[in-house]
């Protein structure tokens, strides 16, 4: 099989082909496996964060990639929930113990053992991979290939951060940074929260263009004051300084939720202008969010096809794995962007 493969750590702003064209042995199904032709995959920050060595694999070389569609083409001798032929997906979630008290409380993400794909195994920038059948997840029919790869990991951990909002209908909605989950959010919290308003913080006015575009209720830059308090924040952004920002925009009690692997270094000073009674007094609140947990990404899926969402997607053939990656460390965003595997 093909496979874009990272052989090294390496900043991209030092190294913009961090990632090989090889060429791999096809990997055999194990016992409760399915394989998977790959046809898409999505490209995620957290790719950035790996390569550069925030979120780093455990070994190298290794296959990037956890917004994965393709087909069945084998099944291990034990696995009996997909059949050849059958469409699926596989997210960042690549396997956990199934046995500890997170695991048996549909907490997955926060699993000692849990494994991501792309990181902890070979994921989709390649032709084919492996995953356990019970961490797949059928496509609805209602989305294509390239629709369906960015509902997997932006989609499903912005559903899950909307979900530890805590948001009540009618309450006020704040979203900074405004890529591939940021889009995916507002589509859902529009859906979810019909009276709610939703304000988007966003660097460029392309950016905040398309938000308004997308039915935001206000939309600018990270560092202005939004014409009314904010209830709830969730931030996508993979520095510092927005996170500051918003807290100064939070309504009392309010919560920000902070949706990211990893907070890179380049501005971390920005926490120096952290003032207690500005940005954090009145009982406002920061929550994280871990990883993706199975239902995040089931239901999810469901949601997105019951409303539907349609995401935007800019497609590149897996060649241009590199290019992509380029392109999204310089925040040249609109959507997702996808990898053409087949």
């Amino acid at each position: 099989m093909k496979a874009m493969v990272l052989n090294k750590l390496a900043s991209l702003e030092q190294n913009k082909a961090p990632l090989e064209l090889v060429t791999l042995p096809d990997p055999v199904p194990g016992e409760n496996e399915i394989l998977i032709r790959v046809s898409v995959c999505g490209v995620c920050h957290t790719e950035l964060d790996e390569i550069e060595g925030r979120t780093p694999p455990p070994r190298l070389p290794v296959v990037l990639g956890h917004q994965v569609v393709g087909r069945v083409e084998r099944t291990g001798p034990q696995a009996r929930i997909f059949k050849p032929g059958e469409r699926v997906g596989v997210a960042w979630i690549y396997a956990a113990d199934g046995t500890c008290q997170f695991c048996r409380a549909g907490n997955e993400n926060l699993c000692e053992a849990f494994r991501a794909t792309g990181r902890d195994a070979n994921g989709g920038y390649a032709e084919t991979m492996t995953v356990a059948e019970g961490f797949a997840y059928r496509i609805p029919d209602v989305f294509s290939d390239a629709e369906a790869a960015p509902l997997l990991c932006a989609g499903a951990v912005g559903y899950r951060a909307l979900r530890l909002t805590g948001l009540q209908d009618g309450q006020n909605l704040g979203l900074t940074g405004f890529g591939a989950s940021g889009h995916l959010v507002l589509k859902a919290a529009r859906y979810q929260y019909p009276n709610s308003k939703i304000f988007v913080f966003a660097r460029s006015g392309q950016e905040q263009a398309f938000a308004r575009e997308l039915g935001a209720f206000w939309a600018g830059d990270t560092q202005e004051e939004t014409p009314a308090k904010l209830n709830a924040i969730i931030d996508t952004t993979p520095v510092w300084k927005p996170v500051v920002e918003a807290l100064k925009n939070l309504e009392r009690g309010g919560r920000l939720v902070v949706n990211a692997i990893r907070k890179e270094e380049v501005d971390k000073a920005s926490l120096l202008q952290l003032d207690y009674s500005t940005h954090l007094w009145l009982e406002k609140e920061i929550k994280s969010v871990a990883n993706v947990a199975r239902r995040d990404v089931s239901e999810f899926l469901e949601l997105a096809a019951r409303i539907p969402i349609r995401p935007e997607v800019e497609e590149f053939p897996l060649e241009k794995a590199n290019e992509a990656l380029v392109e999204l460390k310089a925040r040249k965003i609109r959507g997702a962007k996808v990898l053409r595997v087949a």
